[in-house]
């Protein structure tokens, strides 16, 4: 198993990060060590606001475990726990009145050890109770109850372990692959990806779809759209043309096709002026 990073301190897929955080009390924690080789980290999300605030996401290729309370969710009283697949498009959430999340954010290729009844492309672009995925039910009130953040935490590790991963050799190698995908900016076309692994790219697109959910051409295009957009997100002079050179796309417009293709925007939409 690849060895574990902490959580990431990057605000990578966060559209308007600043905003977000001005309005918002957001940290990420480390799970149980049991379970870092198949999690990123726990984010956790408090506010309690005066006016409604729309923040918006470039989902990362990992499936996330979400338990919330909050006006408008299923249940507002008790909370809600539900699996958010990974989202193919930018993802928008209205913030209102006092609100808490804690989230599991899965390690692309990690979330299939704990549900391994079915491929993890079943869950992509859908978001569902999570009792009808994973056993024991998820209990929303033991996470969301606790005013403590370390009582949050500890009741996120005791639900996990609860369900217990399952050992999984082709989890891991899925895990592997998208962190070459992530950490190596050379790997920019799958049949590369394939020659690296010694393999076919049908096998490699397998693999994906039943560990990953999506396939791995659209996880090497979700990193260098993130990487654009954190680019977009820094200042409004942005050499669009030299990026797109840098992220291994022939020309500008390539980039710009896809940036507007995953998000329905284009990259000026989103860059300050």
């Amino acid at each position: 198993m690849a060895g574990h990073r902490g959580p990431r301190r990057d605000t990578r897929g966060i559209v308007d990060a600043p905003g977000l955080f001005a309005r918002v009390r957001f940290r990420r924690r480390a799970p149980a060590p049991e379970l870092r080789p198949f999690l990123e980290h726990y984010w956790l999300i408090d506010w309690d606001l005066d006016r409604p605030y729309a923040s918006r996401l470039v989902p990362h290729p990992s499936v996330n475990l979400v338990f919330q309370r909050h006006p408008g969710c299923a249940d507002e009283a008790a909370g809600y726990a539900e699996v958010a697949g990974i989202g193919l498009e930018l993802f928008t959430q209205s913030l209102a009145g006092r609100g808490r999340v804690c989230g599991v954010q899965f390690r692309p290729g990690g979330f299939r050890p704990f549900a391994p009844g079915a491929p993890v492309s079943r869950w992509t672009g859908r978001r569902l109770a999570a009792a009808g995925v994973f056993e024991p039910p998820a209990p929303p009130a033991a996470v969301l109850d606790p005013e403590a953040e370390d009582e949050r935490v500890a009741a996120l590790d005791a639900y996990l372990l609860a369900v217990g991963p399952e050992p999984d050799p082709r989890a891991e190698r899925a895990m592997a692959l998208v962190d070459l995908v992530r950490t190596d900016r050379t790997i920019l076309r799958v049949d590369a990806l394939a020659r690296a692994e010694g393999v076919s790219p049908r096998s490699l697109q397998r693999l994906f779809a039943a560990y990953v959910g999506v396939g791995p051409k659209w996880v090497v295009l979700r990193y260098r759209i993130h990487e654009a957009l954190e680019r977009a997100a820094a200042g409004p002079d942005v050499d669009w043309a030299a990026l797109a050179a840098d992220l291994g796309y022939s020309d500008q417009a390539h980039l710009v096709r896809d940036f507007t293709a995953t998000l329905g925007i284009p990259p000026t939409a989103l860059t300050p002026r």
